[in-house]
């Protein structure tokens, strides 16, 4: 699993909890390249409110215009990313968590996403 946030707090303690259930996962602080750092993840979980809208909106639509991992958004401010999130027909749907998410209800998520 694939964490983006900028918050090095919210990386640490999600990347802590996930140890702890035995789930594997990386991080970044930059929305450089998704399309790159995700290959290989099961699911990317985007913290979007630190990163400047546009560019989360550009990076979203960018890894759904694709096959990609599951992604998981949470946010504080869904409105501002509605036009990125929206059902596309040629995509997974995102899935979209208010903020603040715990650990169990992120990975909950991801593993609702898989049953089937």
């Amino acid at each position: 699993m694939m964490i983006i946030a900028e918050s090095p707090e919210t990386i640490d303690s999600l990347q802590a909890y996930f140890w702890r259930v035995g789930v594997a996962s990386h991080a970044r602080r930059t929305l450089d390249d998704l399309k790159r750092v995700t290959l290989g993840s099961t699911a990317l979980v985007l913290f979007p409110d630190d990163f400047e809208a546009g560019t989360v909106q550009r990076s979203i639509l960018a890894l759904r215009a694709e096959p990609a991992p599951l992604l998981v958004i949470v946010t504080a401010a869904p409105q501002r990313l509605a036009s990125s999130v929206h059902p596309n027909t040629g995509s997974r749907q995102p899935v979209v968590l208010p903020k603040p998410a715990f650990g169990w209800a992120i990975l909950d998520a991801v593993r609702g996403q898989d049953d089937p």
